[in-house]
Order: C-alpha cells, then sequence, then structure tokens
C-alpha cells in the first residue's frame, strides 16, 4: 500500500480541477545544475551507473524536492532506454551525448527490431517503486517515456542530430520502413509506460522532443498518429485513480487543436507559445504545462520573478467563464540548463506559488 497523497494539486491541475495554487515541476529538475546530484553521479560513474542503481535514481529523484517546494517529482531515467533494450546498444560518451552502437541504417536493420522484452527495463520499473516509497506521500511521481518519432530519430541516426537527414531521407525515400520502426516504438512505448504505472507512477509523459522538425503533414503521419497509438494503448486508471497523460511536442505550437484531439489530458508548451492563445485554442479540451523559457532562469531575481508573472497573467484566471476549472502546471518550455544558478530556481517556484495564490484571491 502506498502513503496518501498529501500534496495532490499537480494531479488536480491535469484533471482540470480547483487548485489552491498554480502547481509546478521542472523538466529536467534533477540534473547536473545542482551540485549535489553532480556528486552522486560522480559516485555513480556514468550516466548510465546512475540510471540503472535503484538507489542512485531515487537519491537524484528526490534532490529536487529536498531544496525546492516542487509539486511533482519525475523519474531519473533516459528516453533511449527503450531502444537499448531493444538491442541498438547505448553508451554516452563524456561530453558527445548518446551514442547508439547498432543505428537502424536498413532493411535488414529495421526486420530485426521487435518490442523488447520489459525484464530488460526492469531497473527502470524498480526505481519507480523505489521512489514511490520514498516520497511517501509528499507529492506525486511521473513516468515518461520517449514519443515513437522522437526515438527513432535518434535510433536510425545513430546519436543526435543538427539535421535528421538520415531519418528524413528514411522518411522521404523509405516510408514502409519508417512505419514498421514507428509501429514497434508505439507498442513498446506503451507497453513501458504501462509498467511504470503498474510500478507506481501517477501521471506519464511522452516527450516529443523532435516532433517540431517535421513538416506539416509529415508531423500528422510520422509522429501524431504514433503518439496516439500509444495513447490507445496507456491505462487512464490505475487501483481506482486517474493516471494523467501528457504529450509534450517540442515545436508542436502549429498543431495543438490536432494534438488535444488525439486524447491526452494535458499539453505541453514549449516557450514560443503564447499560454493564453493555447488556452482559448484547446484549453477547453486539455490542460496547459509550460512554458518559461528555461533562459530566464539566468536573468536576476526581479526580472525571473516578472517573466513568471506574465506567464501565469498570460494564462489568466483559474476559472473559465462557465465556472470550469482551466487546468495549468507551470514547467519550463524544455530542460532546466546545466549552467543554471539552483538558487534561481527557488525564485520561480516560490514566484509560482505566491502569485497564483493571489489571482485564485481576486475571483
Amino acid at each position: 500500500m502506498h502513503a496518501p497523497l498529501r500534496n495532490d494539486s499537480f494531479l488536480r491541475a491535469c484533471l482540470r480541477q480547483p487548485t489552491p495554487h498554480t502547481p509546478v515541476w521542472l523538466m529536467r529538475q534533477a540534473g547536473r545544475y545542482l551540485p549535489e546530484y553532480r556528486a552522486t553521479r560522480e559516485r555513480a560513474g556514468s550516466f548510465m551507473g546512475l540510471a540503472t542503481n535503484t538507489d542512485y535514481a531515487t537519491e537524484v529523484t528526490l534532490q529536487p524536492l529536498e531544496r525546492y517546494a516542487l509539486d511533482a517529482a519525475i523519474l531519473f531515467s533516459d528516453i533511449l532506454t527503450v531502444p537499448d533494450a531493444m538491442g541498438l546498444g547505448l553508451t554516452f560518451a563524456a561530453g558527445e551525448g548518446p551514442r547508439f552502437a547498432s543505428p537502424l541504417r536498413d532493411e535488414a536493420d529495421v526486420a530485426r527490431l521487435a518490442v523488447p522484452d520489459l525484464d530488460k527495463l526492469r531497473y527502470v520499473f524498480d526505481a519507480v517503486t523505489s521512489i514511490r516509497r520514498a516520497l511517501d506521500g509528499r507529492v506525486p511521481l511521473i513516468g515518461f517515456s520517449g514519443s515513437p518519432w522522437t526515438l527513432a530519430c535518434y535510433m536510425v541516426e545513430g546519436s543526435g542530430s543538427d539535421d535528421y537527414r538520415l531519418v528524413k531521407t528514411m522518411l522521404y525515400a523509405r516510408p514502409d520502413l519508417l512505419h514498421r520502426v514507428l509501429a514497434i516504438n508505439a507498442d513498446a512505448v506503451a507497453a513501458y509506460l504501462n509498467a511504470q504505472i503498474d510500478a507506481g507512477a501517477q501521471a506519464v509523459m511522452i516527450f516529443d522532443s523532435w516532433g517540431g522538425v517535421l513538416a506539416d503533414g509529415a508531423f500528422q503521419t510520422f509522429s501524431l498518429a504514433y503518439t496516439q497509438r500509444v495513447l490507445r494503448q496507456v491505462k487512464t486508471e490505475h487501483e481506482g485513480q486517474r493516471i494523467p497523460r501528457i504529450v509534450f511536442t517540442k515545436g508542436g505550437g502549429p498543431w495543438l487543436e490536432e494534438m488535444a484531439a488525439i486524447g491526452p489530458d494535458v499539453l505541453g508548451l514549449d516557450w514560443t507559445v503564447n499560454l493564453g492563445q493555447a488556452r482559448r485554442r484547446v484549453g477547453a479540451q486539455v490542460a496547459l504545462q509550460g512554458n518559461l523559457d528555461p533562459n530566464v532562469l539566468f536573468a536576476q531575481p526581479q526580472q525571473i520573478r516578472a517573466e513568471v508573472i506574465k506567464a501565469l497573467d498570460s494564462f489568466g484566471p483559474p476559472l473559465n467563464a462557465d465556472g470550469s476549472s482551466a487546468g495549468h502546471v507551470f514547467n519550463l518550455g524544455h530542460g532546466i540548463s546545466q549552467h543554471t544558478p539552483p538558487e534561481n530556481v527557488s525564485v520561480l517556484v516560490d514566484t509560482v506559488h505566491e502569485h497564483s495564490r493571489r489571482l485564485r484571491e481576486r475571483r
């Protein structure tokens, strides 16, 4: 049995239910900007040494919650665990980022691809269970995965890319191969997220980090359709509790209506999107998450406060005109930079809580 949740504001906002303040968490909140994270990673010896060790993964997930009044924790892991379990051979070279030893380059590579045995990802599910226990009801725990398209980008390119030339060549020259990769990825991601829910995740997020590099039309066919395939399979309830599903597409501003229509509970927004306009476009269907530019955190405290207030004011009052609750989860528009001064995050979190409470008092 899990401890009762003492702060459910994040889950309530995801489901567009009233909250006493706007909840806040940050993408990559457990990361290199925190000296305690760097110390733990050094003890672990490598990123994967950190991510595959239950105790270390639990420790770093909780580190930002010891510093800041965050309203949710997110599993410490990586989006590339799934293709690694498919046998592509993930490594993290110092200063180079992730790299696959066996990328998908031809028909034979794609023919060998299959949904992985989830036992190969047992370390992730063990970490979820451990983190949920360690949280002891303090805040909810978010599980996550990369989207089928974003995983395919890494799997075909073999690493990060500036131009996505290899995966886009496959998209246009051999769409049949890419559709096979995406279908396998979608089914793997759905099984992976459901296993995280079974292990204790109370919400799940799909990171479509590279959806925005696609042309209109290609986005709908090669990214959105497969994110929808994931959502159709991922649980919406577990042990009597609703499980919110969040979809975040970096660069997805042009397609919010289409993204809302595939059935997520929450849409994550990057910093290029106006929150108020997004609310008018899709706020009757989904909650919104976002969307401060991460580089605001390099400014002075008074400037950080001003930008946070501007974002909250842009979203507008917590109630809609018909009296229903509008869901907003405050976040950055992408992951926090490793160079961020940790004290500036306190300014952001405290300002979100203080100003959003004031907005509720004005009703």
